[in-house]
């Protein structure tokens, strides 16, 4: 028989946010069976997500290990965080004084059995995120680097959160996450009055504010402690397992993770509830948990469950488990075991939709996107070395990528060679004749690391007339959504403007979040004139503004234009003239033409010399055509 669960709200009224109670179970889930792999917070900004985290580390039960008994932990992880500070290295203070091979362990040892919380997950570079991500589904840490082979316990309730405006995750990466949840604040005036009382009142006292939810926050953990007892002992049978596969190849999910996932994810419930043995019950609230964030296999697809869907689906896992647990029929003597028996000697329809096979349900659809023929691109590259936000478009300095040279400063990590160069011009100075090399901390040297950055990346879309023919508007808008597409996956910040009419439109602001960018696509007016001139103008405005906020990261400008700018009187001389400018501001750029047609003009190509930027026809832009970066001038 279920136990009640106690009620609590650590001091903040849930209903305040949509989908905060669903986040709480997630993360008592989690607190319950670490292996199901962590959470994922996606909401708008100020939902309490951060404050609901934090307050999970009390609700865990002590933890007791050679030292002692001690709290557990709430371990923070910056988004700047190196590899080395993450995983743990070699502790170079132990080597050089004592000659001993020593390992010191980072963040995810100190994690242990704690919450170890990354705040804007979406921001973390991509290599840190598997780590994590690793260490979490696996309970363990290896390391093998350094010369050194280390292996320790890695047990903890991973969460990040993020808000989606500020750039998704990646599908890959969204699917190592165990579950995910969606949080927004409410809009009833009285629930939003309740949360501002509630938190002027922790900000009065808040020891008085913690000792006020002291007892419901005891029971909870408990009730945690109890479920984590009780875990090894639900069962999960037959036909809860077929179920749950069911559940998952009816959603089309990929791979098999999403099936252990909703079973580990299952079982945590129905301990979590006091029940020994899984229901249908707990298959339903934790497909609500683990599916939503695996049906989005690209980055256009928009998130989240339908409920009728969800219905539809556990129907048929129902009628599926049902059918499993049935003996089968007897074979007639002679057939081959497997063969289906047709009662009555009845054929069957294979188009019949109540026939054999016929209720399995269809893959769910993918909402359409905008027309157009889409395709892997060829790299659109900004040259020279920058410094930027980690990313996969340009090369940059940064604390992950082959070494190039050695350098006097610390924080990329030990180049080796250098140090040992280092070393060995002082030998003779430091009286060695024989024996092991003497080392000094002013030997160390640090590696200069070349990798990859992000860009800002402005889209100038030619809307205008001579744009706007079906077919040509067509391959353009295939070309601008795999373009961003491409973006998305390479971590670019992008901004769209489109030029049409009289005037240039910031149709969306420089975001990480492409998706939003698509969406404003499917709405673009089309026809008018071209006014190109504008165009170029708005986004050197653009790219000098966003320089201002962020001065590392580059800017890339793409122009999707025939180059027919017919924008009022000498259009074309003034756009020659903007193009210039725009060069001038040492922004790169990348000039796709989009001319058809027999005859051509050339202008597009014109545009590209005065832009002093790369040029690249539009049916040259797919990767699929000879292999190549269209490299642009700085």
């Amino acid at each position: 028989m279920d136990q009640v669960r106690p009620d609590f709200s650590w001091g903040f009224p849930f209903s305040a946010v949509v989908g905060q109670d669903r986040l709480r179970l997630a993360l008592i889930l989690c607190a319950v069976h670490p292996g199901i792999g962590g959470v994922l917070v996606r909401g708008e900004k100020g939902t309490a997500k951060s404050t609901v985290v934090r307050a999970l580390t009390a609700l865990l039960p002590a933890v007791h290990d050679e030292n002692g008994t001690r709290p557990a932990r709430l371990i923070e992880l910056p988004v700047g965080a190196t590899e080395d500070r993450v995983v743990g290295s070699l502790d170079l203070e132990k080597v050089l004084r004592d000659g001993e091979r020593a390992f010191q362990p980072g963040l995810l040892s100190a994690a242990h059995q704690g919450v170890l919380y990354v705040d804007e997950v979406n921001l973390l570079h991509d290599h840190l995120v598997d780590v994590l991500l690793d260490a979490a589904a696996m309970g363990r840490v290896h390391i093998e680097r350094d010369g050194i082979s280390h292996s320790h316990a890695a047990r903890f309730v991973l969460v990040g959160t993020m808000n989606p405006e500020e750039g998704e995750l990646r599908p890959q990466l969204l699917d190592r996450f165990g579950l995910a949840v969606d949080v927004a604040a409410s809009r009833e005036v009285d629930v939003r009055m309740e949360v501002v009382r509630r938190r002027l009142d922790f900000e009065r006292d808040p020891a008085r504010f913690a000792e006020r939810y002291a007892e419901q926050d005891a029971a909870l953990a408990a009730a945690i402690l109890e479920a984590r007892d009780r875990l090894d002992s639900v069962v999960l049978d037959d036909i809860e397992l077929r179920r749950i596969s069911s559940l998952c190849a009816s959603f089309d999910v990929d791979g098999m993770r999403a099936d252990l996932v909703l079973a580990r994810t299952a079982t945590a419930h129905a301990a979590w509830r006091g029940a020994g043995a899984v229901t249908a019950e707990d298959v339903r609230v934790a497909a609500e948990l683990t599916l939503p964030h695996r049906r989005r296999r690209d980055p256009f697809d928009e998130p989240g469950l339908d409920e009728q869907q969800l219905d539809d689906a556990l129907r048929q896992a129902d009628e599926d488990a049902r059918s499993g647990a049935e003996e089968p029929p007897e074979q007639e003597p002679g057939t081959p075991p497997g063969t289906p028996t047709e009662p009555d000697g009845g054929g069957t329809d294979p188009d019949d939709p109540d026939g054999p096979g016929g209720g399995a349900p269809a893959p769910p659809e993918r909402p359409a996107g905008p027309t157009g023929t889409q395709f892997t691109t060829k790299l659109l590259e900004v040259p020279g070395v920058g410094e930027g936000a980690p990313g996969r478009r340009s090369r940059s300095r940064s604390s992950r990528g082959r070494a190039v040279r050695s350098t006097a400063e610390q924080g990329h990590g030990l180049h080796l060679v250098g140090t040992l160069f280092a070393a060995a011009e002082r030998q003779v100075a430091r009286g060695r004749s024989t024996g092991r090399m003497i080392l000094d901390s002013a030997d160390l040297r640090g590696a200069i690391r070349e990798g990859r950055e992000g860009n800002l990346v402005v889209f100038v879309v030619d809307a205008s007339g001579s744009m706007a023919a079906r077919d040509r508007l067509s391959a353009v808008t295939g070309a601008v959504v795999s373009l961003l597409r491409d973006a998305y996956q390479r971590r670019d910040k992008v901004a769209v403007i489109t030029v049409r009419g009289r005037a240039a439109e910031l149709v969306l602001p420089p975001t990480s979040s492409v998706d939003i960018a698509v969406r404003r696509l499917r709405g673009m007016k089309t026809g008018g004139k071209s006014p190109l001139a504008e165009g170029f103008l708005r986004a050197r405005e653009v790219v000098l503004r966003e320089r201002l906020r962020d001065p590392q990261r580059r800017a890339l400008v793409v122009a999707l234009t025939d180059g027919r700018a017919t924008g009022g009187k000498d259009a074309l001389h003034r756009a020659k003239v903007a193009a210039g400018l725009l060069a001038d501001s040492s922004v790169a750029s990348v000039v796709v033409d989009c001319e058809t047609g027999m005859v051509r003009l050339g202008l597009a190509a014109e545009l590209a010399r005065r832009l002093r930027g790369g040029y690249v026809r539009l049916g040259e832009l797919s990767a699929q055509q000879v292999a190549g970066v269209v490299r642009a001038a700085a």
